[in-house]
C-alpha cells in the first residue's frame, strides 16, 4: 500500500516537473485570453436570442450520442452529417449575433479604455435633466427617444441626424421633441454631458418578442441596445410611459422611482466603478 502510494506521488511530481520545464508565461497569457473570449461571446448570446438556439443545438448533440449508442443508424447517420458541416451551420444560424459582436468590438471607444476623464458631474447633470424632460413629456404625451452613449461609439448613428453639440437640459430635450419641430422625429444622442445630435436614425429591431403594440420608436430603441451598450430611453406619444432598452431587453411602463433609479444606476455607477479602475491602474503605475 505504501509502496502504491509513493508510486502515484513520484508520477505526479515527475509530470509536474515535466509541466514546470515547459510551461512558459506565455501560456498562461494564452489560456486566459481564450477564457476571457468565451466568457465574452456567453454573455453576448445569454442576451440575445442566441441563447434558445444553442439549447436547440445541445439537443441535437444529446439526440446524435443516445442514437449512436442505440444503434439507430439512418438517424445517426443524417445526425453526423449535419454536424460535420458544424461551422457553416454555426455561421448561418448566429449569423446576426456575429454581426453584432464585431460591431460592438469594432466601434469601442479607445478613449474610454486607457483615458482618465472626470465625468461624472457632468453626466450626473445630464441624466437629472434627461429624468426632468422625460417626466414633463410623459405628462403632456410628447413621443421622445433618448440614447445614452457608453463605451460603444454611436458616430454611425449620430451622422444621420443634425449636429447640436450643446450642454444637455430639459428645456433643450422638451424644444426637440415638441410636436412638429423640425427635430422631433428621430432620436437624440447624448455623449457625456452634451447633446450630440438629434434627429437620428436608430437600427429597427428585429426581436419578435416586442409586442405588436410598440411603435418604431421602442422597437428602434431596442434595435440600439442589441447592437451596442447604449442606454435607450423611450417615452410613448400614446401612452405617455417611460421605457429604457438595454442590452436588446425592454423596460416597459416603468414608475417614476424605478426610472429614475434605473437610469442612475446604468450611468452613474457604471462611470463611478470605471473611473475608480483607472485611477487605481494608473496610480499603480506611477
Amino acid at each position: 500500500m505504501i509502496e502504491t502510494i509513493r508510486y502515484i506521488i513520484d508520477q505526479v511530481i515527475g509530470v509536474l516537473t515535466t509541466l514546470s520545464q515547459t510551461f512558459r508565461i506565455w501560456d498562461v497569457i494564452d489560456i486566459l485570453v481564450i477564457a476571457l473570449l468565451i466568457y465574452s461571446i456567453l454573455s453576448f448570446m445569454r442576451r440575445t436570442s442566441a441563447s434558445s438556439v444553442i439549447k436547440g443545438l445541445l439537443i441535437v448533440l444529446a439526440v446524435a450520442w443516445i442514437s449512436n449508442l442505440l444503434h439507430m443508424n439512418i438517424l445517426s447517420y443524417l445526425l453526423r452529417q449535419v454536424l460535420q458541416m458544424g461551422i457553416i451551420v454555426i455561421v448561418i444560424l448566429f449569423q446576426p449575433e456575429i454581426r453584432k459582436l464585431f460591431e460592438r468590438m469594432g466601434t469601442t471607444k479607445l478613449d474610454s479604455i486607457f483615458r482618465i476623464r472626470g465625468r461624472v458631474e457632468g453626466i450626473e447633470a445630464a441624466v437629472s435633466s434627461v429624468i426632468d424632460a422625460c417626466y414633463a413629456m410623459s405628462k403632456m404625451n410628447t413621443g421622445a427617444i433618448i440614447a445614452f452613449e457608453r463605451r460603444v461609439g454611436l458616430n454611425d448613428f449620430a451622422v444621420t441626424g443634425v449636429d447640436i453639440d450643446a450642454r444637455v437640459t430639459s428645456e433643450l430635450l422638451q424644444s426637440i421633441f415638441f410636436e412638429n419641430t423640425p427635430l422631433h422625429d428621430g432620436a437624440v444622442i447624448i455623449r457625456g454631458d452634451r447633446l450630440l445630435a438629434a434627429a437620428c436614425m436608430l437600427p429597427l429591431s428585429s426581436n419578435y418578442s416586442i409586442g405588436k403594440e410598440l411603435g418604431m420608436r421602442h422597437r428602434a430603441g431596442v434595435g440600439l441596445s442589441e447592437r451596442s451598450d447604449a442606454v435607450v430611453v423611450m417615452v410613448s406619444e400614446q401612452t405617455g410611459s417611460i421605457s429604457v432598452a438595454i442590452d436588446g431587453m425592454l423596460k416597459r411602463n416603468l414608475s417614476n422611482e424605478v426610472f429614475e433609479k434605473l437610469l442612475q444606476n446604468e450611468m452613474l455607477l457604471t462611470e463611478e466603478k470605471r473611473n475608480k479602475k483607472k485611477k487605481t491602474h494608473v496610480k499603480g503605475k506611477v
